[in-house]
């Protein structure tokens, strides 16, 4: 069938720069570069170019610039560029239309309308180069109150339950062994352990050599139980079970078959090439009563020595779902956001189904508070965290620290071209044949992530002396020190904070 779709992007080539070198051909894996002996002159294939940029930065001679192809149909506000070529896509292949990484729609990120609060006169700032700030953040259940013993030393008679310590409060998100090759989870794995933090496994089981990194490690439990076994679950320091993510709520996960090798197949426990189908529920979860069965058998199974999480998407009941986990006994909810990132997504379902993470994580941090659980349960933000100006806002907001994926993945060298699901990511990231893989050096890509964490660790200190807060604990659901700019008045009551200038 001849396609109807116009290529995306246009490869120029300065020809008077080449040297016909072939690096980009070596560089591209979809097939993009190829050498004309006849006319030895380098060409391209303008429709298998994603925007990765790989061959852009490889290039010796800087010969190579990638545009978006200017060639556009009719103007038109309902049948925009995008939904006719959708329309075109699918009448081509009948099928749905899968994407990487997270909606990419304008007007979901608030991050960037809500503005910090600074000390001026009345309230001092402080100077976190020469006075302490403590950014040390504990997630887990928290007593309302501490008995302690004096006899003769004080005693601390309070059982406390299992906690998480978190030297900073951000973490690396659920990005699964498959999704990612090994060398990805080894370099968040070295970056966890170096920073005082933990990276999340995902559903897809663990790879032997990452077990010495358990002291660092979240394990998680989905739909699919896929590589989860007693081994598994008794060697992370906690243990996520997930519910939904913020990129395809209410659906199961999917791994293309393609990028189902032998190892990952081990891990998962399938057969090689077949795609890893999570199952939109949990056959064993159908009420709040059904997941707190679970919660209390894993604790059962690890010896009630490692906190329990439980990871949802944001939706519009966020809030009466996060309340309900909050009593099943679990310790920890995770909020995945609109903007969750993912290897493999439906486009209909990534653009269309969810919310912001601002709003349902104000909405669920309000909610406990009314109740009077706050401290039964730690909160953690997931999706479209960005920067540390996006972590300070979360934990104004109520959370106690944030996953990060997209932007441990960027620091990486990833640079959102949205194809991870067709494992041929030309930076090595999201793909797990074992050539490509070797382009990620995961002792250089470690230490990209330490220096990203350090130096947000930096900016989240002077933010907070910026505040005069002296502690990230007094941050958590400080909304007096937020205000809002271009927001409408309902979503700044849904926020539950001020318009700038008030």
């Amino acid at each position: 069938m001849k396609t109807y779709l116009p290529p995306e992007y246009i490869v120029k080539r300065d020809v008077k720069l080449c040297n016909k070198c072939k690096v980009c051909i070596q560089q591209c894996t979809y097939g993009v570069h190829y050498y004309d002996e006849k006319e030895d002159c380098m060409l391209s294939r303008d429709e298998n170019c994603v925007n990765c940029q790989r061959c852009v930065f490889f290039c010796p001679k800087h010969a190579i610039i990638i545009r978006k192809n200017l060639v556009s149909y009719r103007k038109n506000h309902h049948w925009t560029s995008e939904v006719i070529t959708a329309v075109k896509k699918q009448a081509e292949t009948g099928r749905a239309i899968l994407t990487g990484m997270g909606c990419d729609k304008p007007n979901l990120t608030y991050w960037d309308k809500l503005l910090l609060n600074a000390s001026q006169v009345t309230n001092p700032s402080i100077d976190p180069l020469r006075e302490p700030i403590e950014i040390r953040t504990y997630l887990g259940k928290k007593s309302k109150q501490v008995e302690l013993a004096l006899t003769g030393e004080v005693v601390l008679k309070t059982e406390l339950t299992p906690q998480l310590c978190l030297e900073i409060p951000v973490m690396f998100a659920a990005i699964s062994y498959g999704a990612v090759n090994l060398n990805v989870q080894e370099a968040l794995a070295r970056a966890a352990v170096e920073c005082g933090t933990y990276f999340n496994c995902g559903e897809g089981g663990l790879h032997p050599n990452l077990y010495r990194y358990g002291d660092h490690l979240i394990v998680q439990v989905a739909s699919g139980r896929f590589g989860v076994h007693p081994e598994y679950l008794n060697i992370g320091a906690a243990i996520e079970i997930k519910i939904g993510q913020g990129a395809k709520p209410g659906i199961g996960g999917h791994l293309p078959g393609e990028k189902v090798g032998k190892e990952i197949a081990e891990m998962r426990m399938i057969p090689v090439g077949t795609d890893a189908l999570s199952p939109a529920p949990h056959h064993d979860i159908y009420s709040i009563e059904d997941l707190k069965q679970l919660v209390y058998a894993l604790k059962e199974a690890t010896g009630y020595a490692k906190p329990v999480a439980v990871k949802i998407a944001a939706v519009h009941n966020t809030a009466a779902i996060a309340s309900g986990i909050a009593r099943s006994g679990a310790d920890i909810i995770v909020i995945d956001g609109v903007l969750g990132a993912t290897g493999a997504a439906p486009k209909v379902i990534r653009d269309n189904v969810g919310i912001p993470i601002e709003f349902a994580l104000a909405s669920v941090d309000e909610r406990l508070r009314n109740e009077g659980i706050r401290n039964e349960v730690s909160i953690v933000a997931s999706g479209s965290i960005r920067s540390s100006a996006d972590v300070v806002k979360a934990i104004a907001l109520g959370a106690d620290a944030v996953y990060i994926g997209t932007a441990a993945l960027v620091a990486m060298g990833c640079t959102v071209c949205q194809r991870c699901y067709t494992g041929k990511c030309p930076w090595g990231i999201a793909t797990t044949d074992p050539e490509i893989s070797k382009r990620l050096n995961p002792e250089e890509a470690s230490r990209r992530l330490i220096n990203l964490l350090n130096a947000w660790g930096i900016e989240i200190k002077e933010m907070l002396g910026g505040m005069g807060i002296n502690s990230i604990e007094s941050l958590r659901g400080n909304r007096e020190q937020l205000r809002g700019i271009g927001l409408s008045e309902s979503e700044l009551r849904i926020l539950n904070i001020k318009p700038a200038g008030r």
